[in-house]
C-alpha cells in the first residue's frame, strides 16, 4: 500500500502557497469534522450584495495558521523561546478556531441552536478530536481556554489584534471586493514582539495598527453591517424561528435528517453531548438552503414567504437611523399589514420588527493592544498614539433599524 504523502500545499489567492506543517495537521485537516467548513460560508449571506463573497471557513482557517506560522518565525528571530511542542499547538488551536461555526452561524445561534455559542462548540469538537487523537490536542486545548501559562499565545489566538481578525479583513475584503478593509498583515506580524510575556507591537508599528483599526471599522460598515446584509441575516433567523415552531406544533417540513433535529429539540449546553454533536457536524449551508428552496412552497403563509425573499432577493426593507425607531410608526406598519397579508397579531412580527445595531473597531475597556516604545515601556494604543482617530474609534456607534414590507409604501 502506497503511503499517502502528508506534506502537502495549498494554493491561496491571499499568501500564495500554504504549507502543512506535519502529519498531525494534515489529519486533522482530513478529519470530517474540519472538512464540513468547506460547506460553511466565511461571509453567510454577504453575497447577496457582494456576489463575490463565496469564500468559506475552510479558506479562512487555513489562512489564519498561515499566518501564524509567520508570527511565530518572526517572535523567535527576535529571541521569544516558542518550544516545537508550543508552536504546533498554536497552530492547532488556530486552525480549529471556528470549528464550532453551523450554518449561517450568528442566524442559527439566534433561532435554532439559542444557547450555545459557535466558541462553546469549537472547544467540544477540539475536545472530542483530542480523544480521537489521543491527547495530542491537550496543550492546543489549554491555549485555547486561556489555561496556558504563557499569557501572550491566547493574544495571537484571541484578543484585538489577533490571527483570526488579520485574516478574515484581508480576506473578506479580498472576496467581497471592499478594498476599504485590506490590511497590511505582513507588516503587523513583523512589527511583534513579546515583553513581560504580553504580545506587543513595536513602536515603529503604531500607524499599521491604526490603519487595521480603520479597516475593521469601514469593513463592518460596508460588509458585515451593510443594510442588505442585515436584513438578510435577519430574514433568515425569522425562518428558522418559524420552521422550529411549526416543527413543534406537529407540523412536518421536508429538510435533512440532522436540520431537523434540531428544529424539533431544544438544545442548550447542558443537552449539547457527544450525539448532538456528531448530529451538528453533520450539518452544513446546504441543508439550510436546501430547506428554504422547499420551504418556499409550504402551504404556511409565513414560512413560503420569508423563504421567497430569501430564494428571490426579494428582501423586506430596511431603514437604519443614529435615531431610536418611532414605537408608533411600528405600530401603524403592523395595523397595516394586518389588512395586507394573511396573518394574525403574533405573526406580524415575522415582517415588521426593530432593532439596533453596534459598531466598535477598539474597546479599550477590554485587553489593550500594547505598545513598545523604544525605552522598553510597554504603553496602550490610546495612550501611544498621536491621532484623535484611535479615541473616535474607540466609541462604539450604535444604528437602530427597522424593517417591513415594500408592499407598505404603497398603502
Amino acid at each position: 500500500m502506497t503511503p499517502t504523502n502528508k506534506l502537502k500545499i495549498f494554493n491561496d489567492p491571499i499568501y500564495g502557497f500554504i504549507t502543512i506543517p506535519n502529519s498531525l495537521i494534515y489529519d486533522l485537516i482530513q478529519h470530517p469534522f474540519f472538512q464540513r467548513l468547506r460547506r460553511i460560508s466565511q461571509m453567510g449571506l454577504s453575497y447577496l450584495v457582494y456576489p463575490g463573497a463565496h469564500h468559506t471557513r475552510f479558506h479562512h482557517a487555513l489562512g489564519c495558521m498561515h499566518i501564524m506560522q509567520k508570527a511565530i518565525q518572526t517572535l523567535r528571530f527576535k529571541g521569544v523561546i516558542i518550544s516545537d511542542e508550543e508552536e504546533n499547538a498554536l497552530n492547532i488551536a488556530i486552525l480549529l478556531h471556528d470549528i464550532g461555526h453551523g450554518p449561517f452561524s450568528h442566524a442559527m445561534e439566534h433561532s435554532i441552536v439559542e444557547e450555545v455559542h459557535h466558541e462553546e462548540i469549537s472547544l467540544k469538537f477540539m475536545h472530542a478530536l483530542n480523544i480521537e487523537f489521543e491527547g495530542k490536542l491537550d496543550v492546543a486545548i489549554q491555549i485555547f481556554k486561556g489555561e496556558y501559562y504563557r499569557k501572550f499565545m491566547l493574544q495571537l489566538i484571541s484578543s484585538q489584534l489577533d490571527m483570526d481578525r488579520m485574516d478574515y479583513l484581508k480576506r473578506d475584503s479580498f472576496y467581497s471586493g471592499v478594498a476599504e478593509g485590506n490590511i497590511n498583515s505582513d507588516r503587523l506580524i513583523q512589527m511583534m514582539n513579546v515583553q513581560d510575556d504580553v504580545l506587543v507591537i513595536e513602536g515603529k508599528g503604531i500607524y499599521s495598527v491604526e490603519k487595521f483599526l480603520v479597516a475593521r471599522r469601514l469593513m463592518y460598515w460596508q460588509a458585515y453591517l451593510h443594510k442588505t446584509s442585515v436584513v438578510a441575516e435577519l430574514t433568515l433567523t425569522k425562518i428558522l424561528k418559524r420552521a422550529k415552531e411549526l416543527t413543534q406544533k406537529g407540523v412536518n417540513l421536508n429538510c435533512s435528517e440532522s436540520l431537523s433535529f434540531f428544529l424539533k429539540n431544544k438544545i442548550t449546553m447542558i443537552s449539547f453531548d457527544e450525539n448532538v454533536l456528531k448530529i451538528f457536524a453533520l450539518l452544513d449551508d446546504y441543508d439550510v438552503l436546501g430547506a428554504i428552496k422547499s420551504w418556499q412552497f409550504h402551504s404556511d403563509f409565513v414560512l413560503s414567504s420569508l423563504c421567497n425573499m430569501i430564494i428571490n432577493r426579494d428582501l423586506l426593507k430596511i431603514i437604519m437611523s443614529e435615531e431610536k425607531i418611532d414605537a408608533l410608526k411600528l405600530e401603524e406598519y403592523k395595523s397595516k399589514l394586518l389588512t395586507s397579508y394573511p396573518i394574525t397579531e403574533k405573526e406580524v412580527s415575522y415582517f415588521v420588527f426593530k432593532g439596533k445595531l453596534k459598531n466598535q473597531a477598539y474597546n479599550k475597556e477590554s485587553e489593550p493592544i500594547s505598545i513598545l516604545k523604544k525605552d522598553g515601556t510597554i504603553e496602550s494604543l490610546v495612550d501611544s498614539s498621536d491621532q484623535l482617530q484611535v479615541k473616535a474609534l474607540s466609541k462604539a456607534v450604535t444604528k437602530y433599524y427597522m424593517c417591513f414590507p415594500k408592499v407598505l409604501l404603497d398603502t
